[in-house]
């Protein structure tokens, strides 16, 4: 399966471990059992079933169900001056990725290391990222800081509660369209 070797987020590609995805999909077992965020919800917007959207102002995100209804999960999105807006496709997908902070991250946080592996508790992708396409900088991906969601908190990535994300995880596929809106 493509890309099943490695995720690339921050412009590197890591290896996927095994035993993370293991724990990652124990994990997708116990998340079922808990209280959801996301919940069903009437839809009106013309996109096709099984796209994505993300309206930015709304800090939701929307899986598109046809007939009138979609799946709305409530998402951190990107703060002031990292917000962006436009079409893209899920390029990628990974359970427990390893992160490497993009060079404007770095920057900004020099001390974060260069690689913080899948599973650590200080990892900022939480249970699952989807890559989407346009350079590998931005994701959609769970977080290990709840608190988070909500609000305009990140560098252009969308972020869910990891119950969420490992939910629309099992939804959406590689080519899956995401629209994000302002």
């Amino acid at each position: 399966m493509p890309g099943s070797a490695g995720v690339r987020l921050g412009g590197f590609m890591h290896p996927s471990h095994p035993l993370a995805a293991c724990g990652a999909a124990l994990f997708l077992i116990s998340a079922t059992q808990l209280a959801q965020a996301r919940e069903l919800v009437g839809f009106s917007d013309p996109y096709p079933n099984g796209t994505v959207v993300v309206k930015t102002s709304e800090r939701a995100l929307y899986y598109v169900l046809g007939n009138g209804k979609a799946v709305r999960y409530p998402v951190g999105v990107g703060r002031a001056g990292k917000q962006w807006a436009g079409t893209a496709t899920i390029n990628g997908k990974q359970l427990s990725p390893a992160w490497s902070p993009p060079e404007d991250v770095k920057r900004d946080k020099p001390s974060l290391p260069n690689v913080i592996p899948g599973g650590s508790a200080s990892n900022p992708m939480g249970a699952a990222a989807m890559t989407l396409s346009g350079g590998g900088e931005y994701a959609i991906h769970g977080t290990n800081n709840p608190g988070s969601i909500g609000g305009f908190v990140s560098y252009g990535c969308i972020r869910m509660y990891n119950p969420d994300v490992l939910d629309l995880y099992n939804r959406v596929s590689w080519g899956t369209t995401v629209v994000v809106t302002r």
